[in-house]
C-alpha cells in the first residue's frame, strides 16, 4: 500500500505537467468546469466543436486539461486523445435525467477501450 501512496504523491506533487481529459455528453458542463478551473470564474460558453485545451496550475501541480466535444459524432473520436493521458474526468449533468442512460453508455464505451488502463494497486 505504501508503494501506491508513494506513486500518488509523486504524480501529484512533481513539477511535471499532467495531461487530463475531460469527457462527457454535449452540454454536460465540461467547458464551464474547464474555465472555472482556469479563470476562477464562470464564463459564457458555446458548444465545443473539436476541443479546448488549457494549462491550469494548482499549487505546484501543472495540468494540461483537454475538454473534448461530446456530440454523438465526436464521441467516436475520443480514443485519439487517450494516449499519454494520466487521468480522465467524465462529466455528467445530473439534472438532465433524460440523458443519464446515454451518459452511462458513453462512459462504458470509453472504459471498454483497450487504451484505457484501469488503475492498479501494488502491494
Amino acid at each position: 500500500m505504501g508503494s501506491f501512496f508513494s506513486k500518488l504523491w509523486q504524480l501529484l506533487f512533481s513539477d511535471e505537467e499532467r495531461r487530463i481529459l475531460m469527457l462527457g455528453l454535449d452540454a454536460s458542463g465540461k467547458t464551464t468546469i474547464l474555465y472555472k478551473l482556469k479563470l476562477d470564474e464562470v464564463v459564457s460558453t458555446i458548444p465545443t466543436i473539436g476541443f479546448n485545451v488549457e494549462e491550469v496550475k494548482y499549487r505546484s501541480i501543472h495540468f494540461q486539461i483537454w475538454d473534448i466535444g461530446g456530440q454523438l459524432k465526436l464521441r467516436d473520436l475520443w480514443h485519439y486523445y487517450y494516449k499519454d493521458t494520466e487521468a480522465i474526468i467524465f462529466v455528467i449533468d445530473s439534472i438532465d435525467r433524460e440523458r443519464i442512460e446515454e451518459a452511462n453508455e458513453a462512459l462504458h464505451k470509453m472504459l471498454a477501450n483497450e487504451l484505457i488502463i484501469p488503475p492498479s494497486v501494488n502491494n
